[in-house]
């Protein structure tokens, strides 16, 4: 059976409103696990952003547990990759999760290890790929990242899967990734792309937006370009309340 090629770039939810269940932290991966249709799927975790945290990978394992009969697995990188082969155990996956953390840090690391062509070549044989903030910008053209500090940079070495750029917590009012985000796509230093505000995520569909879902109710992603005139235009796209 030919899969789709299918990505899932979500804003995690950063500062859950009051009343979010802690349990729905895991709503998101629960999403990806959906959209991947399988009786028992093979799910793995790539923490390789927050530098294969152990207290990260300990917090999924217990988060991805409620997925009940899912097969959970992750991929280390540091100090060395903790299965035999790499390009083997995830090419096994029906879906891989790519967490938060330092976007820089993350490609550098999978290009040293050449995870960044794997990766392309489970996409292509309709591994569902996922991930949050970092995990969202990386399969994307660029983004903004404070990898390198809170002034907020441009990273424009993205895998480049997706044909856009991607903004994560686009939220109004002191999120300041929001008016940065659309200023360094003013001046060109960003292509045009989609922006999720937190709990959003864009369902990907080859390389066309299909779906804008979210684990949080009343919320929307942003389709956000040039509009020639030194300014820009949006675009809301309100999502599709999904929680698990």
């Amino acid at each position: 059976m030919v899969r789709e090629r299918q990505i899932l770039a979500c804003s995690g939810v950063l500062y859950p409103p009051d009343g979010f269940p802690p349990e729905r932290m895991g709503s998101q991966l629960w999403q990806a696990v959906q959209l991947a249709d399988m009786r028992r799927p093979r799910v793995c975790l790539i923490a390789t952003a927050v530098g294969d945290s152990r207290e990260y990978i300990a917090r999924w394992y217990e988060r991805a547990a409620s997925l009940g009969n899912a097969d959970l697995s992750h991929l280390e990188l540091f100090v060395r990759p903790n299965v035999a082969d790499v390009r083997a155990h995830l090419r096994a996956q029906d879906v891989i999760f790519v967490s938060g953390g330092s976007v820089v840090n993350l490609l550098a690391v999978w290009r040293a290890h050449h995870v960044d062509e794997i990766l392309r070549e489970c996409w292509e044989a309709g591994v569902v790929l996922s991930g949050q903030s970092a995990g969202s910008l990386c399969w994307h053209l660029g983004g903004v990242t404070d990898s390198f500090g809170d002034d907020l940079d441009a990273v424009d070495n993205g895998l480049g899967f997706l044909p856009f750029s991607n903004g994560v917590h686009d939220d109004l009012g002191d999120q300041p990734r929001r008016e940065r985000y659309r200023e360094l796509i003013t001046l060109g230093e960003l292509p045009p792309g989609h922006a999720t505000e937190d709990g959003v995520a864009l369902h990907y569909v080859g390389t066309q937006l299909h779906d804008v879902l979210s684990v949080l109710p009343d919320r929307n992603a942003w389709f956000v370009e040039p509009d020639g005139a030194g300014r820009y235009r949006e675009k809301a796209l309100p999502a599709r309340y999904w929680p698990s």
